[in-house]
């Protein structure tokens, strides 16, 4: 049986660029903690009807619009104008022949997109790609998911609650209050250009997990009227906590009782790390899963516990402090302590810091960024009641969650332990927290912070590496329903000369100003059109899943550009949050960097990750391309008329 490391490299460079370049979080172009206030149906545009016998949070689900499909003229005409900073005039002239080949009035292209638009008119498709995208790029993919999946944000320390057992209890209060809304469907929608959007992942939330089979994952979700409890990790000890009690929801004290109790019954050494097993390949799991059940009827029991509890709380008994070290806490860890196959984890160290980790397949960033805000504000901003001091004398006590570990399931467990260490060395990860400035300056610039800090990117890889190469960065389109990510194609010819010109000493600022302005405006072009579904890659993805077996893949999809514009050496996406010191996730090709960035009011933070290419010295260059943006633009402040 191939290791975990193995399966990476035998995959398809193609397949593997396509179906890990959605596993980041979406760019938060949506306000997760000030869009709380219920929006009336009389200021939506035509078409948006409130539905209220869906409930608060899915009142507007059916009425939110389908996504399109592009035509293919549009589709052909963005995709050729992403291709031409990144080829020669050669490959470019190549690739437009195939392009033009595809949408020609007899092309292949012209059936499938006939295919493709009669899918979306199909009433049994909400969303035209949804269930393809989320087996293609998630149930399907076979690399683990931890670190390839898996993401994580690093919370700002609370420095009234030191003490692991509160922290872990507060943030339990917290999670539950909005867990209670999720559940009874009275949390308000989230918007998007004053537009409600897609709230339907939000079921993917709570009480859920993901399950290793083959050939194919599945997510599983349980009823919450009947799973009440919290799962509890400590030093691979498992156990169930029950967060609602003769139909009280537990306050702060008995949770944070129950919580200390598990301090005290894992006191001993580390139990064997089951837990482990959810972070080896799929198809590996998959079969040590199938052992672990064969070993004893209990462990179905056990899974079942852990599968259906409402979230996941690690108790680690680690202490880190630098930004670095608690990024390699939250994303990943030790590879113990953890499932890493529940959506919602939230780890609290020995010396109080806490972190979450997200669990990708079902569920993008923006609803679990607007989970951990809402925990870290309705905390620091004494929005909850963690006060109350009475505990039941009938609580129960935390029920350990236990397996059998024969010999062969301990030889699963060391072997997920071994692969786990060998993949995670591979990788290099590097924390900029950038001081200088933030989107506050930014904004003064009149510029999209976002667009801005793609820019830092961009002159960041080029002074690295002498050239551009495509870049990725996430897009949300959950205007639409069920809708997930398109990619942003951040690479422009814009892009590409105002790099050119930074780095050559002969040009002057009032160029490169001007070139710099042209490269945001080019970005926020196809960022808009992606958010809007009318990006490249779904599109010529969805096209592609119509090819039937045995008929001829067209030109286009043979054309090496397809194949390479898609390389993703610059994976990028936004999420910003003052309650966050870090936010990040892997890289998705092994010539390429995953680049994390959060933009807060006066700070960029940057988590850059690769394996073995220097992530410290494109730390560097980030700083170094931040500075230079800054001295470039700070003399347009003084000349406000301006139109540089």
């Amino acid at each position: 049986m191939l290791s975990s490391i193995a399966r990476t490299e035998a995959r398809s460079p193609l397949l593997r660029n396509i179906f890990r370049q959605t596993r980041t979080a979406a760019p938060l172009r949506i306000s997760p903690m000030a869009q709380t206030s219920r929006r009336s149906n009389s200021s939506l545009p035509a078409g948006y009807v409130e539905d209220k016998s869906k409930g608060l949070m899915l009142r507007f689900q059916e009425s939110l619009p389908r996504l399109p499909v592009p035509t293919l003229e549009e589709t052909a005409s963005r995709y050729l104008k992403s291709l031409r900073p990144l080829l020669s005039p050669t490959e470019l002239e190549a690739s437009t022949k195939a392009v033009e080949e595809f949408i020609a009035p007899n092309g292949p292209g012209r059936k499938l997109q006939e295919k493709l638009v009669a899918r979306r008119e199909d009433p049994k498709h909400k969303n035209w790609i949804y269930e393809w995208w989320n087996d293609a790029a998630y149930l399907s993919y076979r690399d683990p998911v931890v670190p390839y999946v898996s993401y994580f944000y690093s919370h700002r320390d609370d420095r009234r609650r030191r003490d692991p057992a509160k922290r872990a209890a507060a943030i339990a209060t917290a999670t539950l209050a909005f867990k209670q809304q999720v559940d009874s469907g009275t949390l308000e929608p989230e918007y998007m250009k004053k537009l409600p959007i897609c709230m339907d992942s939000y079921k993917w939330m709570f009480n859920c997990s993901r399950v290793a089979a083959k050939p194919a994952d599945y997510p599983v979700k349980f009823d919450p009227s009947q799973n009440k409890h919290i799962l509890v990790i400590r030093k691979n000890h498992f156990f169930k906590v029950l967060h609602e009690v003769d139909g009280k929801q537990l306050n702060t004290s008995e949770l944070e009782q129950a919580i200390r109790r598990v301090y005290e019954l894992a006191a001993t050494e580390r139990a064997p790390a089951i837990g482990a097993l959810t972070s080896e390949n799929r198809d590996i799991w998959t079969d040590a899963r199938a052992t672990l059940l064969s070993a004893d009827p209990t462990n179905a029991k056990s899974l079942e516990a852990i599968e259906s509890a409402s979230f996941v709380i690690c108790l680690d008994d680690a202490a880190p402090v630098t930004l670095e070290e608690r990024a390699h806490a939250y994303w990943h860890g030790d590879g113990q302590n953890r499932w890493y196959d529940k959506p919602l984890q939230f780890i609290i160290n020995d010396n109080g810091t806490s972190g979450f980790m997200g669990e990708h397949s079902m569920m993008d960033g923006t609803p679990t960024h607007r989970l951990n805000d809402f925990v870290n504000d309705v905390i620091f901003n004494n929005k909850i009641d963690l006060s109350d001091p009475s505990v039941r004398s009938n609580l129960p006590e935390p029920q350990a969650v236990k397996f059998a570990v024969t010999k062969e399931v301990q030889a699963e467990v060391d072997r997920a332990l071994r692969d786990f260490a060998s993949v995670i060395g591979q990788h290099e990860l590097a924390v900029q927290a950038y001081q200088g400035y933030g989107k506050g300056l930014i904004k003064k610039f009149r510029c999209s912070p976002d667009a801005y800090v793609q820019m830092i990117i961009q002159l960041a890889y080029k002074k690295m590496y002498g050239k551009n190469r495509p870049t990725y960065e996430s897009a949300a389109t959950r205007r639409f329903q069920q809708g997930r990510t398109e990619t942003c194609r951040s690479v422009s010819e814009s892009s590409v000369a105002w790099c050119n010109a930074m780095t050559d000493a002969a040009a002057d600022d009032k160029t490169r100003i001007e070139l710099f302005r042209k490269a945001v405006d080019s970005h926020l072009e196809y960022i808009s059109a992606a958010s809007d579904g009318k990006g490249v890659d779904r599109h010529l993805f969805g096209l592609k899943r119509l090819i039937e077996p045995g008929q001829e893949v067209p030109a286009l999809y043979k054309d090496p550009a397809f194949a390479y514009s898609s390389s993703w050496y610059l994976s990028t996406s936004q999420l910003s949050s003052e309650f966050f010191n870090g936010y990040g996730w892997s890289q998705v090709i092994d010539g390429g960097f995953g680049i994390a960035y959060m933009i807060n009011e006066n700070s960029i933070n940057f988590n850059i990750v690769s394996k073995g290419l220097g992530s410290q010295r494109m730390s560097f260059y980030l700083n170094e391309a931040a500075g230079e943006m800054r001295d470039l633009l700070i003399p347009t402040l003084e000349a406000p008329k301006s139109k540089l």
